[in-house]
């Protein structure tokens, strides 16, 4: 037994039983520094003070900690943590922000209502009723507030009108918050029980998906165009397809593979009846689409390809790799262009005329390669200044001056440098003159709104995405996008933005490769989409165009007043 006693065993259990009082000291919480009370007994009898017992804990014993911990509360004022909160989010919006790959047009609606509901919760307003508290005046012999007395819970009185500082006749209203049963204030009960904007519904589907081979993946053409009589052109290797919307036949308008040539852009005029065609060679035709014949062509229209074509009735403008956008009068017997201009150091990669029929219809827009955006006025307007004066600079960040002799519309009427990328999507709100939509390439992602009349940048908008094609709704304020290359996981996306406050409406899905081409149907209620992956996809993206007139019942007709 001895031996049992001084071997290891032994020891480490004799050890055992002597540390064992201390494990039966209270426990220590180290937040409040103090020795956490007991679980308070019966048993009435007062018993000895903390200090006095032995097993009160020391300052640098061993410390047993337990399972619970109670958090610390510090008595800090609401409001102002809430109001911190909101200011310590950024203000400046992320270079690289995700598109969603839904959309999110409902839940920024619950957000804000959330944000609302919590606000009003948080920070409750004062409202000044009629019968809230007065402040007495200093000679006023109104007792001060003392400790109450009493020692009941509920104490039952009804309000006086003579003393001041009851509220007259409050709880006498059935609707007082004191008889409310809800947990929120009477202001989140009415903001929840509001109606609530019914959000559009967009189909995330299309409903048609046509094969579309040997369409070109390049961002820098334009391929894909809708007639107003509803006829799509489509430009697939040498040859050019028309695809008739009412009965979905398909026609060869033309085939350059025996000229060994390749087609660039395509481009109708606005009557529906002409399509031009622009090749990799700098040709350009234009084609009757009725008859599929061929009415003109101009052999050496440019230098090199020609990447963007647009129509202002009569007048066919066309940009090319050449630096060079040349306007021509198709009634004209000559090939020579009445108008050259060159505002570009690299490709045009976008033209576009204003339609809207106002005082702007004969502005031109032009996007290049040189991250540039140029308008044009063929009538040689100058901007506001002086006569005989240079013209001001304009309230844009490096916008180029311009002299008094541009009065030959060889010199662009503004100038744009804010983009850091290839500029090709541009559209002109139909809506509103003046109104000019830009969005940049892979290195940019911004669309920018800007107001070709004073020259100003109205808003900018981070997509996230490299901005291929804009075009604007006709039925309602908003504007589609459509995108390629991508800093994160979402990318080849259709985006629908409202305008003027930029947020999501939808996002639609399903091209595998950039979506480079954008056209929409003369209803305003179909858009189509090409990409590299070689197919076009048709979307419900907007609703029917209201006919008020329709609905309006005309005074002349008699036959309803016929018994």
């Amino acid at each position: 037994m001895s031996g049992l006693k001084n071997s290891p065993f032994g020891k480490r259990l004799r050890g055992t039983d002597e540390d064992s009082p201390r494990k039966n000291r209270g426990r220590f919480t180290p937040a409040f520094g103090v020795a956490q009370a007991s679980t308070p007994s019966l048993d009435s009898r007062p018993t000895t003070s903390e200090g006095a017992t032995p097993e009160s804990p020391e300052r640098g014993a061993h410390r047993d900690y337990g399972d619970r911990f109670v958090p610390t509360r510090d008595a800090g004022d609401m409001r102002t943590a809430y109001h911190l909160m909101d200011g310590a989010t950024p203000s400046t919006p992320k270079k690289n922000r995700m598109i969603p790959t839904e959309s999110d047009a409902l839940k920024e609606q619950a957000n804000a209502i959330f944000n609302s509901i919590l606000h009003t919760e948080v920070t409750p307003s004062s409202p000044q009723r009629s019968g809230s508290p007065v402040r007495q005046p200093a000679a006023s012999t109104s007792t001060l507030p003392t400790t109450p007395t009493r020692h009941r819970l509920f104490a039952f009185n009804s309000p006086s009108r003579s003393n001041p500082a009851t509220p007259s006749r409050r709880l006498d209203m059935p609707t007082d918050e004191a008889y409310s049963m809800s947990p929120v204030r009477a202001e989140s009960r009415h903001l929840l029980e509001s109606p609530r904007r019914q959000l559009r519904s967009v189909c995330k589907t299309p409903y048609r998906v046509l094969d579309a081979p040997e369409l070109a993946d390049d961002f820098y053409l334009n391929l894909v165009d809708w007639s107003s009589t509803n006829v799509l052109g489509v430009g697939l290797g040498a040859c050019v397809y028309l695809w008739t919307a009412h009965t979905a036949q398909v026609s060869k308008l033309c085939d350059l593979n025996s000229v060994h040539d390749t087609i660039s852009s395509v481009s109708w005029v606005q009557k529906g009846t002409s399509l031009a065609v622009g090749t990799l060679s700098g040709r350009l035709h234009i084609y009757d689409a009725s008859t599929l014949q061929l009415t003109r062509t101009y052999e050496r229209a440019h230098t090199q390809r020609i990447g963007a074509l647009s129509w202002n009735s009569h007048i066919l403008s066309s940009g090319s790799r050449d630096r060079m956008v040349h306007h021509r009068d198709v009634r004209e017997p000559g090939t020579r262009p009445f108008k050259k201009c060159q505002g570009h150091k690299q490709e045009v990669c976008g033209l576009r005329w204003s339609g809207d029929g106002g005082p702007q219809a004969a502005t031109l827009a032009s996007g290049g390669n040189d991250n540039k955006v140029c308008i044009w006025d063929l009538r040689g307007s100058k901007r506001p200044g002086g006569l005989g004066t240079p013209a001001r600079t304009g309230n844009v960040p490096g916008s180029s001056s311009t002299g008094a002799n541009a009065d030959d519309g060889d010199t662009p009427l503004w100038k744009f440098h804010e983009h850091t990328a290839a500029v090709k999507a541009l559209a002109w709100d139909p809506h509103v003159s003046g109104i000019l939509a830009t969005g940049g390439g892979t290195a940019d992602k911004h669309i920018r709104f800007w107001n070709v009349q004073n020259g100003t940048m109205l808003n900018e908008l981070d997509t996230g995405s490299q901005v291929c094609n804009l075009t604007w709704s006709l039925t309602s304020h908003e504007i589609v996008s459509t995108h390629g290359f991508s800093s994160t996981t979402a990318q080849n996306q259709i985006c629908i933005w409202k305008y003027p406050s930029l947020d999501m409406v939808a996002s639609l899905t399903g091209h595998t490769h950039r979506v480079l081409y954008l056209a929409m149907s003369p209803d305003g209620e179909t858009i189509v989409t090409g990409a590299g992956d070689e197919t076009l996809r048709f979307w419900n993206a907007f609703p029917k165009k209201e006919n008020h007139e329709a609905q309006r019942e005309s005074k002349l007709d008699y036959a309803k007043l016929i018994r």
